[in-house]
């Protein structure tokens, strides 16, 4: 097959993921590269040998040669861009989230459908090799019927600020940023059940913390100590139309130990956790047993898992089969989120 060329919209921390996967993608070809900040682009196609720069997307996406393009922008311009990508005969890899709102993820969807193109949503646990391992034991009903997961992301300390601080350009705080990774995982898990009701909480207890010392954390590129708009942490349970129910908390920010993060399911013939390390649960002669499965990580490869990520993207669009992550996923997913949204402002549980 002819290989693809790629342009990369949007220059930031996460898209340095995807230019490393798709230079060791044999048929992917890193065509271009757009950023609002020149040097920043400039930086990154000097790093990786790319001939295109741009600043402003429409005119990469004018560009004829491009085939495909990943989106690593603000939240709150994936609608837009993606939606743009499509019409001009683009594939699309948007980075999670979707977009910021259910109306901006249904004309996203309508896009795709209109275009016939691809687009991949950046669900990346969803590629991580332990994460096909269980898929597949619950796929070969090793574990029966999933009826309850549970799923939590907290930091002690870890408000990224910048654009991750701004709900205007980030659509909310540490649930619409690293909550969407475990609340995906686990509904991809159990099947990806129709959503039908939300009751969820979100607190602004503590602000950024941007006082403490002597304890680093990641910080984005326009941190700024004075701005920040965004819920320190939330929790929820969801419901599914099958009568299974998922319960989720995550934090940037919390009075809490140490950093966690938990994944885990429960079914009627055993249970598993994902994290924070994979234990499978089972009963074997009226005995339970925890079962370490010997794999070559016991949490998630980030690096590989973007390049899972990566390769199977660049094999949709050759092969035109449905990602396995498609757009329809993305719509639930933000049903959700902004429901969860919703019940928090509303003090009240939400129909979906």
């Amino acid at each position: 097959m002819n290989k693809l060329n790629i342009g990369v919209i949007g220059a930031g921390s996460i898209s340095e993921m995807h230019f490393e996967s798709y230079v060791k993608q044999a048929n992917a070809n890193l065509y271009a590269v757009c950023d609002l900040n020149r040097q920043r682009a400039e930086d990154k196609a000097a790093k990786y040998n790319i001939e295109n720069i741009y600043t402003d997307y429409h005119e990469l996406l004018a560009n004829p040669e491009i085939d495909a393009v990943s989106i690593c922008t603000w939240n709150n311009t994936h609608a837009e861009i993606s939606i743009a990508a499509l019409r001009a005969g683009k594939h699309v890899l948007v980075e999670k989230p979707l977009c910021k709102t259910v109306e901006e993820a249904l004309r996203i969807q309508d896009a795709v459908r209109e275009s016939g193109k691809t687009l991949q949503v950046g669900f990346v646990r969803r590629y991580d090799a332990n994460a096909q391992l269980v898929k597949s034991f619950i796929d070969h009903d090793n574990l029966g019927e999933i009826y309850y997961a549970k799923a939590s992301c907290i930091r002690r300390l870890g408000n990224p600020g910048g654009w991750f601080a701004d709900s205007e350009r980030s659509g909310g705080g540490p649930l619409i940023d690293i909550g969407v990774h475990v609340i995906d995982l686990c509904w991809y898990m159990m099947g990806r059940p129709k959503p039908v009701s939300v009751s969820g909480n979100t607190y602004n207890k503590l602000g950024n913390r941007a006082n403490v010392r002597n304890l680093s954390f990641y910080k984005a590129a326009d941190y700024d100590v004075a701005h920040n708009t965004v819920e320190d942490m939330a929790n929820a349970l969801i419901r599914f139309e099958n009568g299974a129910s998922l319960l989720v908390d995550v934090s940037f920010t919390l009075h809490a130990k140490k950093d966690e993060i938990a994944v885990k399911l429960y079914g009627d013939k055993g249970g598993v956790e994902i994290e924070p390390e994979l234990v499978f649960i089972t009963e074997m002669h009226d005995t339970i047993l925890n079962v370490s499965p010997q794999t070559d990580a016991k949490s998630i490869n980030v690096p590989q898992a973007f390049q899972n990520e990566i390769n199977h993207f660049i094999e949709s669009c050759q092969t035109g089969s449905t990602p396995i992550s498609p757009v329809e996923d993305g719509v639930n997913m933000m049903k959700m989120l902004c429901g969860i949204y919703e019940s928090a402002a509303k003090g009240q549980e939400i129909k979906l």
